[in-house]
């Protein structure tokens, strides 16, 4: 007798069958699905204008130093700011007096005030050597003002210094780790006056992009209206959005916080290759193109080589012992046959191009410059 199958087994069945065809509809649909463009959001793209940092300087006196200070012999300005100070103590030091102080350095004091910092609240400062002091290594900074591009007083430092190097010598042999002359105090700057920021002021704020780019001051501007309503993001060129703001501040700070995280799709950047020449280094962006053209490359290499030829006279001579040199010099050029290069339009197809010349990065720069000039390079060469 045939037993018949039952019918939640045959559902079971159906429903794995559904299953395994659907997991194969969306494995392969990651084949033919366009990739989603890049995006990024405003606060990596723009700024608002005034909202920014402020640079502080101050200069000071590092004392409590192992001996590694200034030579106050070849750095007077340390010894007058310590008559200064010692003054300001109470201190008279006589006339003519000489010090010799190794346990002092003069030193610059800089800092970056933030955007909207509070009397009382506390910065990093950075410390660097002013003089020849050897270490900075264990030094106090003593109270210094910071003072802005106006003049005034907008934070005092003082704290201990923070130097990430190590060091010692001894009979005319010398370790070093890192750097000496400079150093860190974190929190070591209390602020002192606060900076007016445009945030609270007028009825509308200015974003400033990062980069002039016409498409990205369009998409910025339509993220903003499309979702706060109405026409209040204006783009004004390529790098300036102009944007209504609500009339409170509550109001602007959750407006502020609420287009900060649009994302904004992004184009392709304009085509470019950065080159540096101290180091050699090329970086070429993804909008670079290559059009059909013949490169021939070839190396030169000049090769001396120097031999000293001592000159010994004979023992009665009474002549002297003459020490001279004989270079050879030699000229070597390597052959360089014409290569065709294909036209490219993608990242890999040009990468692929310029390494079949087999030149190195030193090389490459000359071969870019000529492709440019000869129009089978469409990017802008930037030297930095």
């Amino acid at each position: 007798m045939q037993q018949g199958v039952h019918p939640d087994m045959d559902r079971t069945e159906r429903l794995i069958r559904v299953t395994l065809w659907l997991g194969f509809l969306a494995a392969s649909a990651a084949l033919w699905w366009p990739a989603p463009a890049s995006a990024a959001r405003i606060k990596e793209l723009a700024s608002v204008q005034g909202v920014r940092s402020n640079p502080l300087i101050g200069y000071g006196l590092v004392v409590g130093l192992d001996g590694t200070g200034d030579q106050t012999t070849s750095a007077p300005f340390t010894t007058q700011s310590i008559n200064s100070l010692l003054q300001q103590m109470g201190v008279t030091v006589p006339a003519g007096t000489s010090m010799q102080l190794k346990n002092v350095a003069a030193v610059m004091v800089t800092a970056q005030l933030p955007a909207f910092a509070q009397p009382g609240q506390t910065i990093d400062v950075n410390v660097s050597s002013l003089a020849n002091a050897k270490s900075l290594r264990g030094g106090m900074l003593i109270a210094t003002p910071l003072k802005g591009a106006d003049g005034q007083i907008y934070a005092l430092a003082q704290g201990s210094l923070i130097v990430g190097g190590a060091g010692a010598s001894a009979g005319g042999s010398k370790v070093q780790i890192n750097h000496l002359s400079a150093g860190r105090v974190p929190e070591g700057a209390t602020v002192e006056r606060a900076v007016p920021t445009p945030l609270n002021q007028g009825d509308s704020l200015q974003l400033d992009l990062n980069s002039n780019d016409y498409n990205t001051a369009r998409e910025v501007a339509r993220a903003i209206n499309n979702r706060m309503g109405g026409a209040i993001a204006q783009a004004v060129d390529g790098r300036r959005v102009h944007v209504h703001m609500p009339e409170s501040p509550d109001a602007r700070v959750s407006f502020m916080a609420e287009i900060e995280n649009l994302n904004v799709v992004l184009a392709s950047p304009a085509a470019r290759i950065i080159i540096n020449a101290r180091t050699g280094s090329v970086v070429v962006n993804e909008s670079v193109t290559l059009s059909a053209c013949a490169v021939a490359h070839g190396s030169l290499s000049v090769t001396i080589n120097t031999t000293p030829v001592i000159s010994q006279p004979n023992a009665l001579a009474q002549g002297q012992t003459v020490q001279a040199e004989k270079s050879d010099i030699t000229i070597r050029q390597e052959p360089g046959s014409l290569i065709q290069l294909p036209a490219g339009t993608k990242l890999a197809d040009v990468v692929k191009a310029l390494n079949s010349l087999g030149a190195t990065p030193q090389d490459l720069l000359a071969i870019l410059q000529a492709m440019k000039s000869a129009g089978a390079l469409n990017a802008e060469l930037e030297v930095i």
